[in-house]
């Protein structure tokens, strides 16, 4: 059962629980992986790791929402963005942590060879094919110039 099939399925039992928030969030998604699945030249089915990207790009767009909405005193919305976000956050993989992020920083650094900020680019593409979603793109630079810094 692919990621979009599981999707598809906890969206009816959603439904049938009458459980407006999910069932909310979840047409969302499924209505984002659909649009994506059309955008370019030729409509495809995604990937798993492809759906994955459209989940995590509207998990952070829930992320910025509450923090725009709870900065302007509108705590009911924000709740609501929470609320979105952690449903969402269940179908993305578990969330690196720092320590872990420093070490495949450091780990990346030294396979491209860096001796200074002049590399972070190539420093960054090697760090983001190791992360794979599992962290969000600024803590992976914020890592990479932290181990980068230090040489």
């Amino acid at each position: 059962m692919t990621l979009k099939d599981t999707i598809q399925h906890d969206l009816h039992t959603a439904m049938r629980e009458r459980d407006q928030v999910r069932s909310a969030t979840l047409r969302m998604a499924l209505t984002a992986i659909q649009t994506a699945s059309v955008a370019g030249t030729a409509a495809h089915e995604l990937s798993d790791d492809e759906v994955l990207k459209v989940l995590a790009k509207e998990a952070k767009k829930r992320k910025e929402s509450a923090s725009a909405y709870a900065d302007a005193g509108r705590p009911e919305l924000a709740d609501r963005e929470n609320a979105e976000l952690a449903i969402l956050e269940a179908y993305l993989p578990a969330q690196l942590d720092d320590a872990e992020l420093d070490a495949i920083a450091a780990a990346a650094a030294d396979e491209v060879g860096a001796t200074g900020m002049k590399q972070m680019g190539q420093v960054m593409k090697a760090a983001q094919a190791q992360v794979a979603g599992r962290a969000d793109g600024g803590r992976v630079a914020a890592a990479v110039k932290k181990v980068l810094a230090a040489r």
